[in-house]
């Protein structure tokens, strides 16, 4: 599948891959992070970030796709909705079907609330099910969630909320038991012990996994558990609004059915935002390992009833995203495949980082090597890309290793006649992750809008402005667990929301009016551009 000049390139990389086996790479300094990240990390790019001119964050930096869907014009601006006939009552409405929304769900009925969960795509179609490397918590005798702690304070460039970061990090072991309780089957040596990897920046083994299946697997169980405890399900169907009380309180939302285009009012005590990320966005033009809906809807539906955002102007460029075949162009090639020792390696076959440097770091790397060094492999669409030398992984750990611990990745390249245990992968950096979003209170809310709760990927400040390799299932499941069973404590025996309205919606549309905006776009964006729906 490769090209003739890639396949040359090949032989430099077979060429030296011994002589890197034994070589001591070394990790880079602070200063030298801190110049390679405002030089070459697109999140320093100031032509990729404009201005907010209306909202809770007028005058903040925000990127350009981003500020122009918080902005948009509302889908309900031109609809006639009588808000007085409603479709669904319920205590808690969570809006989002991946894992943070699903952990919400459960642990909002396991506290006798009456929760409905509604996802605009099928239950499970999330970036839960596509995260593969794994899931940290310090469990282990020679950790601790203070090792942890720091760990990814630093690794978040200092910037994490310390109320969030603690809860995540005390909360990880028994977030692990509470997983396993349900019937996720994590990797184990054979006397039952949890087998653990490095992931980048951390000091210590505690990233848990089930094989290169991390976040499919604790999807299967989390789905399974939502089913199994009949918790209402309403699927292809987007929130398009939130709805708000006399008092000014969530009090629910607007819903289209994706396939029918209907809509219906659910009225809710409270309301959990559990949208997940924004790779659909496609910032600056990048690729996306992100699912399909990924666009940033819970941003939107926030940010117009007056919820703060926290961060909003970092993303996270994962280091390896596929570069070729381009059938899979930008599709995520997991951490895991550098942890279990692949090096990243140039044109000419020089190892040019250490493999498990933070992930805005090794992404800067990846485009420095790819530009200004010219030391990239090209592809025959322009691209640039440089190897991960996963070959290198059997001479260190046997034959067989690749297909027991990266299965995944084995059989996505194998589709296009390219054995990841024999060639390496072609990669480049792929927008993986919002580590911005909605900003929350330790317990879950919005700081400045009560009822409304935020889990997952949607929130802002638990990662700070960067974020380590599973930590990201790690927050979904400690989150979106929180989210639940606050929104349920807070809203138990309250009477129900009176005198639903979205004038947040019209006070928003005025304030961009004055402001002059002249927005043609609507959101939430719903669907990137590119997508064969109605909108």
């Amino acid at each position: 599948m490769y090209t003739p000049e890639m396949l040359e390139s090949i032989k430099k990389v077979e060429a030296t891959r011994e002589a890197r086996m034994g070589a001591e790479l070394r990790r880079m300094t602070a200063d030298e992070k801190e110049k390679l990240l405002n030089e070459f990390h697109p999140d320093y790019k100031q032509e990729g970030f404009t201005t907010l001119k209306i909202g809770p964050n007028k005058g903040d930096k925000a990127p350009v796709e981003l500020a122009d869907i918080l902005q948009a014009r509302s889908w309900v601006e031109k609809l006639n909705i009588d808000l007085g006939i409603v479709d669904y009552d319920v205590d808690v409405l969570v809006i989002g079907g991946g894992g943070s929304g699903a952990s919400a769900a459960i642990e909002a009925h396991e506290n006798g609330a009456n929760v409905m969960l509604v996802t605009k795509l099928r239950m499970g179609d999330a970036n839960t099910m596509m995260a593969e490397g794994g899931i940290q918590a310090a469990d282990k005798s020679n950790d601790s969630p203070m090792t942890h702690y720091l760990d990814a304070y630093g690794g978040g460039h200092f910037k994490a909320q310390p109320d969030l970061l603690r809860k995540l990090v005390m909360d990880g072991p028994i977030a692990i038991k509470w997983l396993e309780k349900f019937g996720v089957l994590f990797d184990k040596e054979k006397d039952g012990t949890m087998i653990t990897t490095h992931g980048g920046g951390t000091s210590r083994k505690r990233m848990h996994a089930a094989a290169d299946y991390s976040g499919a697997e604790i999807m299967r169980v989390l789905r399974d558990e939502v089913f199994n405890r009949k918790i209402p399900l309403v699927d292809f169907t987007a929130a398009l609004e939130l709805l708000l009380d006399d008092e000014g309180n969530a009090a629910g939302a607007i819903l289209e059915n994706m396939e029918t285009g209907e809509h219906f009012v659910a009225r809710a005590k409270a309301v959990i935002i559990a949208t997940g990320g924004a790779g659909r966005m496609h910032y600056q033009g990048f690729p996306t390992s992100n699912h399909y809906g990924a666009t940033a809807d819970g941003l939107v539906l926030g940010y117009r009833a007056g919820a703060k955002l926290l961060y909003q102007y970092t993303l996270q460029y994962h280091p390896t995203g596929v570069a070729y075949p381009p059938q899979i162009f930008g599709a995520l090639v997991t951490e895991k495949v550098r942890s279990v020792g692949a090096l990243l390696v140039n044109v000419d076959g020089e190892a040019f980082m250490h493999p498990l440097e933070t992930r805005d770091v090794s992404a800067a790397s990846v485009i420095r090597e790819c530009g200004v060094r010219g030391k990239g492999v090209a592809t025959p669409s322009g691209g640039r890309g440089v190897w991960l030398d996963s070959p290198i992984i059997e001479m260190i750990h046997g034959p067989g290793t690749i297909e027991k611990r990266i299965p995944g990745m084995m059989r996505m390249f194998g589709k296009y006649d390219i054995d990841i245990r024999r060639v390496p992968m072609l990669i480049y950096p792929t927008l993986h992750y919002q580590n911005g979003g909605l900003q929350i209170t330790v317990d879950g809310r919005t700081t400045n809008v009560k009822n409304l709760y935020v889990a997952g990927e949607a929130v802002g400040g638990i990662h700070g402005e960067n974020r380590l390799m599973g930590n990201s299932l790690l927050d979904i499941i400690v989150f979106g667990r929180n989210a639940g069973l606050n929104a349920s404590k807070a809203v138990e025996g309250a009477d129900k929301p009176k005198g639903l309205n979205i004038e947040h919606v019209r006070r928003f549309m005025k304030e961009a009016e004055d402001a002059g905006i002249k927005a043609d776009a609507v959101s939430p964006k719903l669907f990137p551009a590119y997508a064969r729906v109605g909108r």
